[in-house]
């Protein structure tokens, strides 16, 4: 297991520059006051195929050789990785083909195939996805890009919090959400060595925690089809994502599905921005949990806004 170091986020940095966006950050004077904290959104739900996702996809699909370049890439993804990876591949001008639950929403599965990607449905459990996965990959031998499980794109995902500590000065906190946790495997990459004070903590809903059940048991605890809300967090940890996790997170701090939903809600009304479920979470968690952020700098990483808008959850 090859473990990403900070000279391979500062190459993908380099790497990745022309295929991404440097996205803002935005605040709320009405979010602070709600919260009794100072917070700021880091906005990749602006990203480049509307999720942080790109930075990895685009990391790993053009850190590949010519020779692994002409075979394609492959991967199994809820949406948002798919989607990236169908971006990325389309810009270097390759095949992607992508296993997605059948429940996944129609707006992710038409985004993948908007960047010409190809969609192959299998049923919503992880059983099932590596199953029709281990398929694909014998008819076409493509190469695996795996949605967080991949030191190219854990090296990507963790450009996003370098741009962040770039952006606001004196941070205490930072906090993202974990499914597999490719977001807070790269956060804790690039805290770890250029900001080893600020506390990490990752968000997770409490119908999908596994996470949080592997973090206080000391060993990966993995879910087989968990149903939440916040579809982009229904994975589990990997041995590569589970290194970072264990090593530098503070902490994982769990939500109901009622708060996901009133903290999207609230995030729209007050930020103006389209965020979806998984990106919520973060939020949800720092209000049920007032008492650790109270009074702190906490940089918020907003994953994604690929949400079907004729779906919302509050309607």
């Amino acid at each position: 297991m090859y473990i990403p170091t900070l000279e391979d986020m500062l190459a993908a940095r380099e790497r990745i520059e022309p295929y991404i966006h440097r996205t803002p950050i935005m605040t709320s004077q009405a979010l602070n006051r709600l919260t009794g904290a100072e917070l700021f959104f880091k906005c990749e739900n602006l990203q480049k195929a509307g999720a942080f996702k790109a930075r990895g996809a685009a990391n790993a699909v053009f850190g590949l050789s010519d020779e692994q370049a002409e075979r394609g890439v492959a991967t199994h993804s809820s949406g948002n990785h798919g989607t990236c990876l169908s971006y990325a591949a389309g810009r270097r001008g390759i095949s992607c083909t992508v296993v997605m639950p059948r429940t996944a929403p129609q707006v992710k599965k038409d985004a993948v195939r908007g960047y010409g990607g190809r969609v192959i449905e299998c049923e919503p459990s992880t059983t099932s996805r590596e199953a029709v996965f281990a398929e694909v990959m014998a008819e076409t031998g493509a190469e695996f890009v795996h949605p967080y499980n991949d030191h190219r794109v854990i090296a990507g995902q963790a450009t996003c919090s370098a741009e962040l500590l770039e952006q606001v000065d004196n941070l205490d906190a930072v906090i993202a959400p974990i499914g597999g946790g490719g977001m807070i495997s790269g956060t804790c990459l690039t805290l770890s060595n250029l900001a080893p004070g600020l506390s990490i903590y990752a968000a997770e809903p409490e119908q999908a925690d596994d996470a949080f059940r592997s973090f206080k048991a000391g060993h990966i605890i993995a879910d087989d089809a968990p149903q939440t809300v916040a579809d982009g967090l229904k994975v589990p940890l990997k041995d590569l994502t589970w290194h970072f996790v264990q090593r530098n997170v503070t902490d994982i701090l769990t939500t109901a599905e009622h708060e996901i939903i009133d903290a999207m809600r609230v995030t729209w009304l007050r930020l103006k921005l389209v965020m979806e479920p998984s990106s919520a979470v973060p939020l949800a968690a720092i209000l049920k949990n007032p008492q650790v952020f109270a009074g702190k700098r906490v940089g918020v990483i907003i994953t994604g806004g690929n949400v079907d808008v004729d779906m919302l959850p509050w309607n």
